[in-house]
């Protein structure tokens, strides 16, 4: 058994996480119970508590109420913290536009921190790539932030590993976010051995598969009109009734290891690499505490062997997003 909660360093940054962040979009943003304003906060306070040092947010989320929400619940620990997060998938007015112009990164930068009420985000990951506008020039935008103090580190969001390779040549990449589990694992082609290569962290985001993989989700569960998992083809009911395998095999390894299902599918991650930082998200503290737990879960190689073998047998019904959408990630 190994220490319960420890640390990471994105990559060869310098920036050290605790090994497990919070996201913290589904507070406040697409998910079918938002939380109560002052629950969050004392949520976000507790995880501080219990060790988490990571937290993750973005403009797009509410738009921008995610952003004030976390600013709030931090504000008396920022000291103890890492704030990430993210830019170009709205407007400086919270409208919907994917654009990462120089201008309006560094505007909606500024809105950010005041938001925030930090004076530096300590990770800025660009949300989307942007097609219409080269990934030399963003980071240039980034580059000039990060030299005025209003940004520490420098992270991309969903991007592919030739686009990681054009940014890191400008300016060091800290922290590449996808998602990454057991069941959506893309990233092991060629986005992970890039990371490997330039000494960049991985931040794995839906680590649970948007609570599919902690077993809170099956056939018979009903999403709020706002949730957008009722959009998501790997959530149709029949999607969700076939992949309940994975779930099964999660909790029949996990009984072998003394481990409920969402904390063997984290310890998986943990074992990738020790770079690799999961952020899942939640608004249940008794959730928090179990993903926390996490940390503990020793996974043997003959553990991994078993359980990578068993997976591979298990074939995932449902695309993780539409085809549109779908199209425009990983570039």
């Amino acid at each position: 058994m190994r220490d319960a909660f420890g640390e990471r360093m994105l990559g060869t940054s310098g920036l050290v996480v605790s090994e497990l962040g919070l996201g913290c979009m589904g507070m406040s943003y697409h998910r079918s119970t938002l939380m109560d304003r002052d629950a969050a906060i004392a949520l976000v306070r507790k995880a501080v508590d219990l060790g988490v040092t990571f937290f993750d947010t973005a403009q797009v989320y509410g738009p921008f109420t995610n952003e004030r929400l976390l600013g709030e619940a931090i504000a008396p620990v920022r000291d103890q913290v890492v704030v990430a997060t993210k830019f170009g998938e709205v407007d400086a007015a919270g409208r919907y536009v994917r654009s990462s112009r120089p201008e309006l990164v560094k505007q909606t930068t500024d809105a950010s921190l005041a938001r925030l009420g930090v004076e530096t985000i300590d990770l800025l990951y660009q949300h989307r790539v942007d097609p219409d506008v080269p990934i030399e020039e963003v980071a240039g935008a980034v580059k000039d932030l990060v030299e005025q103090g209003k940004v520490r580190y420098f992270g991309l969001s969903e991007a592919g590993a030739q686009t990681v390779r054009r940014a890191h040549a400008v300016l060091a990449v800290a922290a590449v976010q996808s998602e990454y589990s057991l069941w959506w694992r893309r990233q092991e082609q060629e986005v992970l051995p890039v990371c490997e290569e330039l000494g960049i962290g991985f931040v794995a985001y839906s680590p649970l598969g948007r609570g599919f993989l902690a077993g809170s989700v099956d056939e018979h569960t009903t999403f709020d009109s706002g949730d957008n998992r009722n959009t998501l083809p790997r959530f149709t009911v029949e999607a969700r009734k076939a992949n309940r395998a994975l779930v099964d095999l999660l909790r029949t390894v996990g009984a072998k290891k003394g481990a409920t299902p969402a904390q063997l599918a984290l310890a998986w991650l943990l074992a990738q690499r020790p770079w690799v930082v999961p952020i899942p998200g939640t608004t249940k503290l008794h959730r928090l505490e179990e993903n926390l737990g996490a940390g503990a879960i020793e996974l043997t190689s003959d553990d991994l062997a078993e359980l990578n073998r068993a997976a591979s047998e298990i074939p995932i019904v449902g695309d993780r997003y539409p085809g549109e959408v779908e199209q425009v990630t990983n570039r």
